[in-house]
Formats: structure tokens, sequence, C-alpha cells
């Protein structure tokens, strides 16, 4: 078995918080904190099971930035 490290960011939204990788397009969420990356973790699990050549993408020291967009 393969080990490798990603990068994660959590936020709440309304009840749930909201768990997802930077690494690979993959989320999950959970009404706690710890619910959520366990969930997280899982579907990581299942998403590496499935994508054995996944293509991961390097994070490093994210952050966390504000923008103001206008559109129509």
């Amino acid at each position: 078995m393969a080990k490798i490290s990603v990068k994660s960011v959590i936020w709440k939204e309304g009840k749930y918080y909201v768990a997802q990788c930077l690494n690979v397009e993959v989320s999950s969420f959970g009404e706690t904190r710890q619910e959520a990356l366990a969930n997280l973790d899982e579907a990581l699990e299942l998403y590496f099971e499935d994508h054995k050549e996944a293509k991961i993408t390097t994070v490093n020291r994210p952050q966390i930035v504000s923008q103001s967009l206008k559109y129509a």
C-alpha cells in the first residue's frame, strides 16, 4: 500500500462541516470537524482505489485569500 501526504481545508457551511482535499478534487462533510475529516479520509481511500494513476497536484503553503468579484 502506497502512502501519500495531502493537504485539506475544512469550513462550516450551515450546520455541517465541509472538508476538501486540495491535491485532488475530493470532498466530504459531517456534523463535526472530526466526522467531516473521517468521511474525507474514506472518500480519498475510495478515490485512490479507483484511480491508481491519479494526478496529485502539489500544494505548498496554501493561503486563504479574500476576493471581491462583480458578476451579472
